[in-house]
């Protein structure tokens, strides 16, 4: 299972990608495509073509950690993309949703209640 803080963010590429990457073709898109830090302690999402493979990208403690999950019935489904993005920002329950087979995008959130903001 996945652990991390409630500050990591987790991105995911808006693409497939090539499932044959390891850690250092999975690097060279973040770093040159993404142009964001790997060592960052952020999560990197990368479904492949036919959407049956995904891979996730993350350090921890000292080295990379590659996590890699095959359907063998069905296919994740990635959730819409913007336009003339690189990647998609995905939050913890997305990503355990995605996981988990289900559409992001059918999932209806509640609105959730934050403070009045306050005048100055």
């Amino acid at each position: 299972m996945l652990g991390f803080s409630p500050k990591t963010q987790i991105f995911m590429a808006s693409d497939p990608v090539d499932m044959r990457k390891g850690f250092d073709g999975l690097m060279a898109i973040i770093r040159n495509q993404w142009k964001t830090d790997v060592f960052s302690g952020h999560l990197f999402v990368f479904l492949g073509r036919n959407q049956s493979l995904v891979k996730i990208l993350h350090w921890d403690r000292g080295g990379l950690v590659l996590y890699t999950k095959r359907l063998e019935k069905g296919r994740f489904i990635r959730p819409k993309v913007r336009p003339n993005g690189d990647s998609i920002g995905l939050d913890a329950l997305e990503l355990v949703l995605l996981l988990d087979g289900v559409s992001i995008s059918e999932v209806r959130r509640p609105k959730l209640w934050e403070p009045p903001k306050t005048k100055k």
